[in-house]
């Protein structure tokens, strides 16, 4: 009752602001008319060069412009306000951007990409879809826009939780942003960030050493930094690999080379803050620079969750953007994302169930620095160089709190007994790599991708286990004394030390050939090295579109997907073993339709083989092999609204199925993220140009857990009375269904030349408890789910 009493405080705090915001900022706003400008560029997608005679348009104002010989364009004198920007031009789909806001006294700079369009649409114009609607990447495609991305429910501005709710992607919810697709892991995506490779994308992952399989929190990335997002579900290209599972390409924002924005957000959690625009110290070279902080004290005091700890984190990114020449573009990119974690004895106190007793504490930071060069080589090529240098880092320091209790349940003492630290870790990932990709046409309907990568990896662990530790759940065939209903962790079980580098290579190739205005082919190969594993894989991949007719089209895809061991599976290695990579087989069938008023209906049907999947085969150890096989199917249904005038959203449902077999004698098995059922729901209208709302519903059946048995007083000890839990089986049973209603309400004013965005955005407000997994109280002897229940956040945001 303190959490929904705290809660309704806060909204009627939000609803008198909102009020008291409105009244002013009308009649501020009355008083004045003001303007703005907007300017930009239009190119093709596939050969980067300028475009001539492009009609670009004001969608409310009908005000436009004519892109000249350099693809350039400018509509002066625009109404201060927000826009749908349409750029269109004839052999070409039409591209809508939503969401554009002009500034008093600013220049909105926009950088259009256009497809071309070997078949003209005659009935149904799909401008909205203009990053979904490539033949090259016909299967499994989904794209957000900022807008679409900050003005996601229950989202808060993450690319991630936006992407968890799309047909065949699952996420736990509540506090979790990672995401999982299709039946695999949450670490088995492809994320290429401004074309850069990045495998740790979400702070606050597991609540000590080990990879937690719910993923992060949050994602590194503030909101309003990423300008566009394309998802790919499956039987993506050849130029990317290493992970098997998806595709997701991240565009951060490029700065504003006309006038300087400045944007930023306060919130529960902290503050985060944009400059978008010029550099001033070249007059070629654009700047965009964000730098958030958020401190979880003020939220785990407002919901009652001060038996959490206190996690805290921050995320730095600075991109330049060059013009070199007319041919050349640099872009260099710098993300640093600190971030830590602290729970101690008073917080073991506030947690009256005695649920959580460990003590972590842990300090962790992720970098990349990367440059990008893009080169227009003749009229039909764009070469791409790639050089980064990626850095994981993790110093943990993990202790434990030791109540002791009778047969009646009676705490001896208030004052529990500790050991801090039980375990230290000290690990990190250190990555110098390069990409060099050509892309270049012979024919006027043709694609060719050639491109080669390498990356020299250094891992170093070190981890120690001081005292010997006690492991409460166990199965009964791991056990070294099986009369025992415990397993004792001693230094063998948990210590390693690695220290070892290794070259890793890729070559890949690509072609797509459009052979008539109805059947496309995009063909494949890939072949990867992998250093630790000593191992050259081979992976071949193919797609074929078929139009029915001009909005109705049939696609199949299939290849073989190879996935590198998890880096820190590797560095837990015992000497002389070896992990080698995992392989994945897809087979997907696609039907896709676009109808009026940019909707889209989407149907799916996919299946994947697995192989050498990694195992641990004894719990809570460090030991690893690849003896894991299985496989999933299922279907995906989604109908797609998107962002162009009062309202957008998507429903979708996924029915899915996923086996897997450790060969350790348990058999075949439910795979952790196999939900049979999911059911997304989201829409947002724009009730009035100031104000919008935003709602999301999310249904999943709940995810697999393990049957077992509680057994009692299993230290023969009166005195120190906990209990044991064997599991039975492996994912026989299942978690509570999850249900998820999340709401979001924005409300936009003006004062003076700054705009102001009051929201508030709430996860999971009917307050149901999310059961993302089933753990263990070994001192009451009962279980409790793992998970957040409600999850409210507000502030504002303001830009000028």
């Amino acid at each position: 009752m303190c959490i929904i009493h705290n809660y309704i405080q806060y909204m009627k705090f939000i609803a008198i602001l909102l009020v008291i915001q409105s009244c002013i900022s009308f009649q501020i706003f009355a008083q004045q008319i003001s303007i703005g400008n907007v300017k930009g560029t239009v190119i093709d997608s596939k050969t980067k060069q300028p475009l001539v005679g492009v009609t670009v348009q004001i969608v409310e104002t009908k005000q436009g412009a004519i892109t000249d010989t350099n693809g350039n364009f400018i509509i002066n004198a625009v109404k201060v306000g927000k826009y749908i920007v349409k750029a269109s031009s004839l052999g070409y789909t039409s591209a809508l951007l939503t969401e554009q806001s002009v500034l008093n006294g600013k220049t909105l700079s926009l950088s259009i990409e256009l497809n071309e369009d070997f078949i003209r649409l005659k009935t149904i114009e799909i401008s909205a879809f203009r990053y979904e609607n490539n033949k090259t990447k016909p299967i499994s495609t989904f794209s957000f826009s900022r807008d679409e991305i900050s003005l996601n429910p229950g989202a808060q501005g993450d690319i991630f939780r936006a992407i968890g709710m799309l047909p065949g992607v699952s996420s736990s919810g509540g506090i979790y942003s990672a995401i999982a697709v299709r039946g695999q892991g949450v670490r088995d995506n492809v994320y290429m960030v401004d074309d850069i490779p990045l495998t740790e994308v979400g702070h606050l992952e597991g609540n000590s050493f080990f990879n937690d399989p719910n993923g992060g929190r949050f994602s590194i990335f503030a909101p309003r930094v990423i300008d566009n997002a394309i998802f790919q579900g499956g039987a993506f290209g050849a130029e990317f690999g290493r992970r098997s599972a998806s595709y997701l390409g991240l565009s951060i924002k490029e700065g504003n080379n006309e006038s300087t924005v400045i944007d930023g957000q306060l919130d529960l959690l902290g503050v985060s803050l944009n400059y978008d625009g010029k550099s001033y110290f070249h007059d070629k070279t654009t700047l965009f620079l964000s730098a958030r902080y958020q401190n979880f004290y003020p939220l785990v005091h407002l919901v009652g969750l001060q038996n959490l700890g206190l996690p805290s984190y921050a995320d730095f990114i600075v991109k330049t953007t060059t013009e070199l020449d007319a041919k050349n573009k640099l872009s260099i990119l710098t993300i640093i994302s600190p971030e830590s974690f602290v729970r101690d004895m008073g917080n073991v106190y506030a947690d009256k169930d005695l649920n959580l007793l460990y003590l972590p504490d842990f300090k962790r930071n992720k970098t990349l620095v990367g440059a990008n060069l893009r080169t227009l080589i003749g009229a039909t090529s764009v070469w791409k160089n790639i050089l980064y240098f990626t850095n994981y880092s993790s110093m943990v320091h993990v202790g434990k709190a030791y109540p002791r209790q009778d047969s009646n349940g009676i705490l001896r003492s208030n004052i529990f007994a500790n050991i801090n630290p039980i375990q230290t870790q000290q690990y990190s990932e250190n990555k110098w790599g390069f990409r060099s990709i050509m892309e270049t046409s012979f024919l006027k309907n043709d694609r060719l991708i050639v491109g080669i990568e390498g990356d020299l990896l250094q891992l170093f662990n070190d981890r120690e286990l001081l005292v010997n530790d006690t492991n409460f759940i166990f199965r009964r065939n791991q056990l070294l004394n099986p009369t025992q209903n415990f397993q004792v962790i001693t230094p063998d079980f948990v210590n390693a030390n690695f220290d070892d580098f290794s070259f890793n290579g890729s070559g890949f190739i690509s072609y797509f050939i459009e052979f008539s205005n109805k059947l496309s082919m995009n063909i494949g190969l890939r072949s990867d090295y992998s250093g630790f594993s000593q191992e050259i894989v081979i992976a071949p991949r193919t797609n074929i579109n078929y139009d029915l007719n001009e909005n109705n089209s049939l696609s199949f895809g299939a290849g073989i997907y190879y996935q590198d061991p998890v880096y820190s599976d590797i560095a837990d290695l015992p000497q002389g073993n070896t992990l080698t990579m995992e392989k994945t087989q897809q087979l997907i069938v696609s039907y896709k339709s676009y109808l009026p008023d940019d909707i889209k209906i989407t149907l799916e049907g996919w299946y994947k083989h697995f192989s050498n999947m990694v195992t641990t085969p004894i719990n809570g150890s460090i030991l690893r092999n690849n003896n894991g096989t299985g496989f999933g199917q299922g279907i995906d249904i989604s109908v797609t609204k998107r962002l162009t005038k009062e309202w957008h959203g998507i429903m979708s449902y996924s029915y899915m199925e996923v086996k897997r077999n450790d060969h350790d004698g348990l058999g075949l098995y439910d795979f952790s993220f196999s939900q049979p059922h999911q059911i997304n729901f989201m829409v947002s209208y724009q009730i009035s140009p100031a104000l919008s709302i935003s709602g999301k519903y999310r249904y999943a059946t709940g995810r697999p857990t393990d049957n077992y048995q509680i057994y009692s007083n299993v230290l023969n000890n009166t005195d120190n009375y906990l209990f044991g839990m064997e599991l039975l089986g492996r994912n026989q049973g299942r978690l509570p269904h999850f249900s998820s209603l999340d709401i979001r309400v924005n409300y936009s004013f003006y004062l003076s030349d700054i705009k102001f965005i009051a929201f508030f955005d709430v996860v999971n407000i009917l307050n149901r408890k999310i059961a993302n997994s089933e753990n263990f109280n070994y001192v009451k002897g009962k279980t409790y789910f793992d998970g957040l229940a409600i999850f409210p956040t507000g502030g504002l945001k303001f830009e000028f």
